[in-house]
């Protein structure tokens, strides 16, 4: 199998960049995934009349559950998996270049975070924690070492202590990042509500049948009251991506430059939307070279002509599974 340059993922600098290295990336699973290639076939769509990253076709999410989505005939190094809940099946996310994704989410936090051992990362992710597999566990667990602050690390569900954490921290004047799942976000608000001035509040979504979903604005009022800050933030990835996006308030997302959003038309899955309407978000997501790198989602969102994008419910006849969003 012809190898594919991995830099090129990470130099991409302008939209033709972008453009270049999709394509040849499609035409690169195209050629080493048998699960893609004949999801193309059936649908017509080969290298040789796909000219546009907007004519790939996107895989269903849903694939990672039932088939093996990967281009590569190497071992995995790891397999991530969602958590699922117990009627349903858990996607599988076959990595056999961790290395890819560690490049992923360090080049993506630092652009938008600045580097790691800048801050106390605090990490409220019970339902995580408490299952094997999670690429979100992974990738905050890389930060928290890349961190090396003393206080930094996992809590599960131990509020208290968390709580008088986050006052040292306060109290010294500390650059702190607290990443938690929502439910876990409430259940400390509700029982130690704080005013926080030098800390970044992160919602990675979900609530894990724990809790009633709420929308993400009242969601993010409950937590900007019980926190005492001005934004919460957001991070969106999943299973099957080993790319986020993040949102430093109002629900907002950014994303890396090789890492890209669409919408497709709920009723006509195969057609690309305009900005500002109400779709299917479709992942083009490039550090995806071993799996797929186009995946149609169940989320429901829309994109903004400077490139970001909201996620604004999933659709209802998804299961609900865990990926950081939350039903309308």
């Amino acid at each position: 199998m012809k190898q594919f340059d991995t830099h090129r993922i990470f130099n991409i600098n302008n939209a033709d960049d972008f453009e270049e290295v999709a394509l040849d990336i499609f035409k690169f699973q195209y050629e080493n995934n048998e699960v893609y290639r004949d999801f193309c076939i059936h649908l017509r769509k080969s290298p040789k009349n796909v000219s546009s990253s907007l004519e790939i076709p996107f895989l269903p999410i849903s694939f990672f559950k039932t088939h093996k989505v990967t281009s590569t005939q190497k071992e995995p190094e790891t397999i991530f998996t969602s958590s699922g809940t117990t009627q349903s099946t858990t996607s599988k996310h076959f990595v056999p270049d961790i290395e890819l994704y560690e490049k992923s989410f360090l080049k993506a936090f630092e652009l938008f975070y600045g580097m790691p051992k800048d801050f106390c990362i605090l990490a409220l992710l019970p339902s995580y924690l408490e299952r094997e597999g999670s690429s979100l566990i992974y990738m905050v667990n890389s930060l928290i070492e890349k961190s090396g602050h003393p206080h930094s690390g996992f809590y599960l569900h131990n509020l208290e202590e968390l709580h008088q954490k986050l006052k040292i921290l306060e109290s010294k004047g500390a650059k702190t990042l607290l990443i938690g799942v929502s439910f876990a976000l409430l259940d400390l608000v509700e029982q130690f509500p704080s005013t926080l001035t030098n800390t970044i509040v992160m919602e990675t979504g979900g609530m894990k049948g724990r809790r009633k979903e709420l929308i993400r604005e009242e969601l993010h009022q409950i937590l900007e009251k019980g926190l005492g800050v001005e934004h919460i933030h957001s991070e969106y990835g999943m299973t099957e991506l080993l790319s986020q996006g993040y949102s430093k308030g109002n629900g907002i997302f950014e994303t890396p430059p090789w890492m890209k959003i669409v919408t497709r038309d709920t009723e006509d899955p195969l057609s690309i939307q305009p900005n500002g309407k109400t779709g299917g978000v479709n992942v083009i997501d490039l550090a995806n070279l071993y799996s797929c790198s186009f995946i149609a989602t169940q989320d429901l969102g829309k994109t903004h002509p400077n490139g970001t994008f909201e996620v604004l419910g999933r659709f209802d006849d998804s299961d609900i599974r865990g990926c950081n969003l939350m039903v309308l």
